[in-house]
C-alpha cells in the first residue's frame, strides 16, 4: 500500500508518498506560499533531483490537486493512478483530551478537532483546511489524524493539572498537553530497538531539540510528563520562545511598556528564548559562531538553554525513579555535538558519560547510534526523528 502523508501549515503544505512495504519514500515535497503571490510546489521523486514548479495557489485545495498531478505525472511522477493511493495521513496538532491516540477521520473527528481551535489558534485551522482539501478531492480514500498531543495523554493528574483554580480545567480546559509527541514517540521506540529491550521496561528521556524544543519522560513506552505545557511556549528557551518564566513577568512588563496581552505574547513566543538573551540570532548555528568570536550574549543564550535541559532531565530522572536512556533528536538534537556534550558533561554523577569521538561523528539527518561509552550507566543516542514515517505506522494501525 502506498499512503500519503500531509502536514498542512497556514500557507504551505509539506507531503510525502510512502509504500509501506518497505517504508520507501517515493516522493517528497512542499506547497509553498498558499494563497500568496508567487506561490509554488518544490517536488521531490525518489532517485531524482528536485523539481520546482510555478503555480497560483488560491487555496490548499489547489494545492493538493497540483501535489497530486505532480505525483501522477508521466516524467517526474511516481504512480500511475490515484487509486494507489491507499489512504491519507494527516498531522494534526492539538486533539485536546478527546484523543489520546490516532483516529480514522470522520464528520464527527472534524467537530472534534475544529473545538480545539482555540487551543491552537495557529495550527489547527491549517490542519482542518489540508483535511477538508483531501477528502473534496479524494472523498473515498480512508485518511487518518495522527495528533502531536495524543502521546502526552497518559500524564498522570500530578503532572498535567496546573495549581491554578481547578475551575480553570474543568471549564476552559487548561492544563499541560504537550507537544511534538509524534515525534517523541517514534524515538522512544527505536532507541528500545538499538538497546534490543522492550520499551516497556525502560525509563527514557528524549530530547526533541530545535528552534521548538521539548523534553519527555517517557516510562515502559508511555509519556508521564513534557516540559512543553498548555501551549508551545513552556519549557526550555526556544529560538524565539521564552520557555518557563515567572507568570509575574507578563504583568509586570504590560505595565512598564504599556503592552497589550496579544504584545506582549508575541513578545513571549517571537522576541524572546535564545534570541532575544543574545541579541543575535535564533539559529544555534549562528550563536556558535558568535560565541566562538567572543560575544558575551551569544555563549550566555547557549549556556541557559544547555542549563535548563540539564535541569529537566534530572527532574525527569527524579520522576521516573532513575534513567535508562537519554535520547536526542530534532535539528539542534541531531546536528550539534557541543550542545549534546554541554548537556550531558553535567550528568556524570548520574553516570552519563560521553565519548567524544562518537558524539563528533553523528551529525546530520541520515545517522544514528549510540554517543555514551561503553561503560556509561545510561545510553545516550541520537535518533534522527521521522514523524512522517510514524504517521505512516499509526495509519496502517487504523486500517
Amino acid at each position: 500500500m502506498k499512503i500519503l502523508v500531509i502536514n498542512a501549515g497556514s500557507s504551505s503544505l509539506k507531503y510525502q508518498l510512502v509504500n509501506t512495504e518497505d517504508e520507501s519514500v517515493l516522493a517528497k515535497g512542499n506547497a509553498e506560499r498558499i494563497g500568496i503571490a508567487d506561490s509554488c510546489l518544490k517536488h521531490t521523486p525518489a532517485g531524482k533531483d528536485r523539481i520546482e514548479l510555478k503555480a497560483e495557489f488560491n487555496d490548499h485545495k489547489d494545492a493538493i490537486k497540483m501535489v497530486l498531478e505532480a505525483l501522477l505525472h508521466p516524467e517526474y511522477g511516481v504512480i500511475k493512478d490515484v487509486s494507489e493511493i491507499g489512504a491519507v495521513g494527516h498531522r494534526v496538532v492539538h486533539g485536546g483530551e478527546e484523543f489520546s491516540a490516532s483516529t480514522l477521520i470522520n464528520d464527527e473527528v472534524m467537530e472534534a478537532i475544529r473545538k480545539n481551535v482555540e487551543l491552537a489558534p495557529l495550527h489547527n485551522p491549517a490542519n482542518i483546511m489540508g483535511i477538508e482539501a483531501c477528502r473534496s478531492i479524494m472523498p473515498n480514500t480512508p485518511m487518518s489524524a495522527v495528533f502531536d498531543t495524543a502521546f502526552h495523554q497518559t500524564m498522570p493528574e500530578k503532572a498535567f493539572l496546573y495549581a491554578v483554580p481547578y475551575e480553570a480545567y474543568e471549564k476552559y480546559g487548561v492544563r499541560r498537553y504537550g507537544f511534538h509527541g509524534t515525534s517523541h514517540k517514534y524515538v522512544a521506540l527505536r532507541a528500545a530497538k538499538l538497546l534490543n529491550r522492550p520499551i516497556e521496561s525502560l525509563k527514557i528521556i528524549t530530547c526533541h531539540l530545535g528552534n521548538g524544543s521539548s523534553i519527555t519522560a517517557v516510562q515502559n513506552g508511555k509519556s508521564i510528563d513534557t516540559s512543553m505545557g498548555f501551549t508551545p511556549l513552556e519549557g526550555v528557551p526556544m529560538g524565539t520562545r521564552s520557555g518557563n518564566i515567572d507568570p509575574a513577568i507578563i504583568s509586570y512588563m504590560m505595565e512598564k511598556q504599556q503592552l497589550t496581552s496579544e504584545e506582549v505574547n508575541e513578545t513571549l513566543n517571537k522576541r524572546s528564548g535564545v534570541l532575544g538573551l543574545s541579541g543575535v540570532s535564533s539559529d544555534f548555528r549562528d550563536l556558535s559562531t558568535a560565541a566562538e568570536k567572543g560575544v558575551r550574549r551569544a555563549k550566555i543564550a547557549l549556556d541557559v538553554f544547555i542549563y535548563q535541559v540539564e535541569k529537566f532531565i534530572g527532574a525527569y530522572a527524579a520522576a521516573m525513579g532513575g534513567i535508562d536512556c537519554i535520547v536526542f533528536t530534532a535539528g539542534i538534537g541531531e546536528n550539534t555535538p557541543e550542545i549534546r556534550e554541554g548537556v550531558c558533561s553535567d550528568l556524570a554523577f548520574m553516570g552519563v558519560k560521553i565519548d567524544k569521538e562518537r558524539n563528533a561523528s553523528i551529525p546530520g539527518m541520515i545517522k544514528e547510534g549510540f554517543i555514551s561509552t561503553d561503560d556509561s550507566k545510561v545510553a545516550v543516542l541520537v535518533v534522527p526523528t521521522n514523524e512522517e514515517l510514524m504517521i505512516v505506522r499509526e495509519t496502517m494501525e487504523l486500517l
